[in-house]
């Protein structure tokens, strides 16, 4: 063509092949893979997930406690914040919808010996003793957070009472831990959508991101609630975040990690002074 020379190409050549679907076995692969990750990862901070003391959302993912706890301190950062991790791409606590430890639950996972074996301890089922990870669909219970493999909760289930701690739960509040089917998925947001309409968060406590106002007393002739007639009494912007902090640090049982998050808080402090000093300089 031409009388260059040149050869004319084909249509089979001319024509790309179409892409291949994936197999069966290349999903199931692929997704194994995403769930030994999840089994292993912090999806926030990408650092090595720490069963003892992991946590969960409504969504059955799993996190660090104190990647969470660190995460609430430090949301409302400027631009290093956040705001900046989110524009990176990176995930963060506020990209997950976590607002307050309200919307975690303490997971209680527990270590078994295999018998007859030197191998590690292995995280496992404590009716059923199956290993938990990838290969084994595990549920917890809302609120004791007990981590059962989802075979042994079936057989269970009819009592509505947890093998572990005795403690009374319904059966929409056994939730699934890393979910991969859409029935799974749509069982979870449904729960979510019911709780938030009873004003209650994740961990069945009541969820005060909501806004819930305090009735109004007869004898407020202004209209106003008596908890907004005390902020405009002259509070400081002082004495309201330390009264935030008190507030929070009062709903945490737990003496070690009511010390955490204070000493979390205290960093986060110390922080945000250090950035408003470079700013006005």
């Amino acid at each position: 063509m031409g009388n260059d020379g040149g050869s004319i190409p084909t249509r089979r050549e001319l024509v790309k092949s179409a892409a291949r679907l994936p197999t069966i076995s290349e999903m199931k692969a692929t997704t194994l893979e995403a769930l030994a990750h999840a089994w292993t990862v912090d999806p926030i901070s990408d650092e090595p997930l720490d069963l003892d003391s992991a946590v969960s959302d409504w969504q059955g993912k799993l996190y660090n406690y104190e990647t969470i706890l660190e995460g609430l301190a430090s949301r409302d950062d400027g631009p290093e914040g956040a705001g900046a991790e989110v524009a990176a791409g990176k995930a963060t606590v506020a990209s997950t919808g976590i607002k307050s430890l309200r919307d975690v639950v303490k997971l209680k996972l527990k270590q078994y010996h295999p018998a007859g074996s030197r191998d590690k301890a292995m995280w496992a089922c404590p009716v059923s003793l199956k290993e938990l990870g990838p290969t084994t669909k595990a549920v917890y219970l809302v609120p004791c957070g007990h981590v059962f493999a989802e075979v042994a909760m079936k057989k269970l289930q009819e009592e509505h009472v947890c093998p572990e701690c005795s403690e009374a739960f319904k059966e929409e509040n056994v939730i699934s831990l890393l979910p991969t089917d859409k029935s799974d998925l749509e069982k979870l947001r449904q729960r979510m959508e019911n709780l938030r309409s009873s004003g209650l968060a994740h961990s069945l406590k009541k969820d005060k991101s909501l806004g819930n106002k305090k009735k109004r007393k007869p004898d407020d002739k202004d209209g106003k609630d008596t908890e907004d007639t005390e902020k405009e009494k002259g509070n400081d912007k002082g004495k309201v975040v330390k009264s935030n902090v008190s507030s929070r640090l009062s709903n945490i049982n737990n003496p070690m990690t009511a010390s955490l998050t204070a000493k979390v808080m205290a960093e986060q402090e110390e922080r945000n002074k250090r950035r408003k000093l470079a700013a006005a300089g």
